[in-house]
């Protein structure tokens, strides 16, 4: 099923006036990497000096969609199955106890009048987001929903569809705690009851707690709980890539918040996060461990995305340093003493490549190579020359830690001709322990087992 945001119409459109100039002017600037990919990935990443320059790098891929029948490659020993197809921008997925599988069905909430920010560079700034969320497949309104999946022959296909919850405000975590299942949206945790089987929630949502939203420049919000589901952890991203539209604008944003799961009552849990889109608990240690989207605009080789421990009472940065204690000359006031205090993050995934998605492996549907470590899907990078990312890749642990160099285990998401086929987002294994993938470009969840 092709997006609406793909016609040949609606791009035109998207990009018409001045903002076609915009888009041609950006697609003709910008500086390409110089490091090699791997010098920004593993525990030490090579970060060089950062590159200033006028306008942004803007190297996207636009959108294209499957041909019928194509999906993505995996490794010699596995299957690749669409497990449903025609979906309306499947951002996230969830398994439930009875290997019902819900699949987030959002975008962004609409923008604030007048953009995010004020004076010119911000005008400018805005039209960029809006030229690039065009380009990605991401200009959509947002269905607001999250579907039922159900596989009731086990043939690796979902045959049974239903919209499970409907109205929400671009939703994107869900959890389940007992018979409560918890949905973060854009601006609240709410919460419904369920029942194990059924297919569609009457209730109205109770908000559990409100999340921090305004501008929402970085407007997902995932949840996970703790093993005894007393307490949950909501990821909240920053309202700005570097501070720019003031740090008023970041009360309690680039964070993870923990929220008592019963009273709703919730404190700062880490912080200094820029984005950290997804979380997931290691197995062996029960760690929080979140994949983390870093600041833009310092050149195609800064700064690396990472994948990170979360320790309660952390600062790890954001806005004024980066990857520890390397200063970002453009955050005014400086704070010395934030820089000071900055956690270095446990590892590099390498720089833009939108880390949305983490699932930590189960020896239960995976061989042993890949039945220890993090799944991690890689929405693709925008602010880079050449591309990266466009793909799921296999962090190894060992001893609760990375361990070892990322293994691509999904590709080709990414065309020859540089054509976004798909772009992976939430990842999530099924009930088998087999590998479940958001594709919001595709519009498709696909389903990775071994053969």
């Amino acid at each position: 099923m092709m997006m609406r945001a793909l016609t040949p119409r609606a791009v035109r459109a998207a990009i018409s006036g001045p903002m076609l100039a915009v888009a041609t002017l950006l697609g003709a600037c910008g500086e390409a990497a110089k490091l090699p990919a791997e010098a920004g990935i593993g525990p030490t990443p090579e970060l060089p000096p950062p590159v200033k320059t006028l306008i942004p790098t803007i190297h996207i891929a636009p959108p294209v969609g499957w041909a019928d029948m194509a999906g993505p490659t995996a490794p010699e020993g596995f299957v690749v199955t669409a497990f449903a197809r025609g979906l309306d921008h499947p951002r996230m997925v969830y398994t439930l106890p009875n290997g019902d599988v819900l699949v987030v069905e959002s975008n962004r909430p609409p923008r604030p009048e007048g953009g995010e920010g004020k004076g010119l560079a911000a005008k400018f700034r805005d039209m960029a987001t809006e030229i690039v969320e065009g380009r990605a497949g991401a200009g959509v309104p947002s269905a607001n929903r999250i579907t039922l999946l159900r596989d009731t022959d086990g043939d690796g296909v979902a045959d049974l569809r239903k919209v499970f919850i409907d109205k929400l405000m671009s939703p994107f975590g869900v959890v389940l705690v007992g018979h409560e299942l918890f949905i973060a949206n854009a601006d609240a945790l709410v919460k419904v009851p369920y029942t194990e089987g059924e297919t569609s929630i009457g209730a109205v949502p109770v908000k559990v707690t409100d999340l921090p939203a305004g501008i929402n420049h970085h407007w997902t919000k995932h949840v996970v709980a703790n093993r005894d589901g007393t307490r949950l952890y909501v990821t909240v991203g920053s309202n700005s890539n570097a501070g720019e539209n003031g740090l008023a604008a970041e009360e309690g944003r680039a964070s993870v918040w923990e929220v008592d799961a019963k009273t709703g009552q919730k404190r700062l849990f880490a912080s200094g996060l820029r984005n950290p889109v997804a979380a997931d608990w290691e197995p062996a240690t029960q760690a929080l461990w979140a994949v983390v989207n870093e600041r833009d605009e310092l050149g195609s080789d800064l700064v690396p995305d990472y994948l990170t421990s979360v320790k309660e009472g952390a600062f790890y940065g954001w806005p004024w340093s980066y990857y520890g204690h390397h200063v970002d000359a453009r955050v005014e006031p400086q704070r010395p003493d934030m820089v000071a205090k900055a956690v270095v993050p446990d590892y590099a995934l390498g720089s833009h490549r939108a880390p949305l998605g983490i699932a930590f492996s189960s020896p239960r549907g995976m061989p042993p190579e890949f039945a220890n470590g993090a799944f991690i899907g890689e929405h693709g990078s925008w602010n880079r020359k050449p591309m990266a990312g466009y793909k799921v890749v296999f962090v190894p642990f060992a001893n609760g830690r990375p361990s070892g160099q990322p293994v691509d285990f999904l590709t080709g998401f990414l065309s020859a001709d540089e054509k976004a086929q798909g772009r992976p987002v939430g990842v999530a294994l099924d009930k088998s322990g087999a590998l479940l993938v958001a594709d919001d470009v595709g519009n498709v969840v696909w389903r990775v087992a071994r053969k």
